[in-house]
């Protein structure tokens, strides 16, 4: 039974993967939508959209993150992001529990007990880490923690105080470049450098995304 939910978890990853490249999300129909209702209103049915339709069609977090930058400014579209991929978190990770936790708890107990002792028994830290930095995608971070047995009170506190660093840095960025960028490619190139004290706090994470790269390098 473990090895058949494992087998629906993998086909239904690959067909969401695939099939979403082929379904065109058509953003100004979205935004003028949105635009109609109130912001707490218009708030809550893009995060309702961005939970629903970036499950998905993987490839649409970037439309709605750059979408919500324009339509709501760096500061509430952090806040909305931060709520949806709270709530993406939830699924995602009792997704994998259900689907693979005993295929991957079978395999590894047969051949690798050690290691998932050892994902189980990951630091916080590295788990707020992985959150705060932009190396590995959320979704992916989410099925990951599913797999294992890592507690998901202790995946949701790393998700809720991590997150969302990485979110505001992202989200004040694409507010500031806004749509001048598609006709503009060197746009957020000369934003940020226009904007100094901005300029060096991106330096600062990009240098703490590769020292953190760099210390997972030597673990393997």
């Amino acid at each position: 039974m473990h090895k058949i939910k494992f087998f629906i978890l993998i086909i239904a990853i690959l067909l969401i993967w695939y099939l979403g490249k082929f379904f065109p999300i058509d953003t100004l129909a979205i935004e003028t939508s949105l635009k109609r209702f109130p912001v707490f209103y218009s708030g809550i049915i893009f995060i309702a959209l961005y939970v629903v339709i970036t499950f998905f069609i993987w490839l649409s977090k970037d439309i709605f993150r750059f979408m919500a930058a324009v339509l709501f400014g760096a500061y509430l579209s952090t806040l909305f992001i931060y709520i949806a991929e709270t709530i993406n978190a939830f699924i995602l990770f009792y997704t994998a529990r259900y689907l693979g936790r005993g295929f991957v708890e079978n395999t590894l107990k047969a051949n690798r007990k050690d290691l998932d002792d050892r994902l189980a028994g990951v630091n916080f830290f590295w788990l707020f880490i992985f959150r705060s930095v932009p190396l590995i995608p959320f979704r992916f971070l989410d099925l990951g923690a599913g797999l294992t047995k890592i507690s998901f009170k202790k995946y949701l506190a790393a998700v809720i105080l991590g997150s969302p660093l990485r979110i505001f840095w992202v989200q004040f960025v694409l507010s500031g470049v806004g749509k001048s960028i598609f006709a503009k490619p060197d746009a957020l190139i000369e934003y940020l450098s226009a904007n100094k004290a901005l300029f060096t706090l991106s330096l600062a994470y990009l240098l703490l995304v590769i020292l953190v790269a760099l210390k997972l390098k030597t673990r393997d």
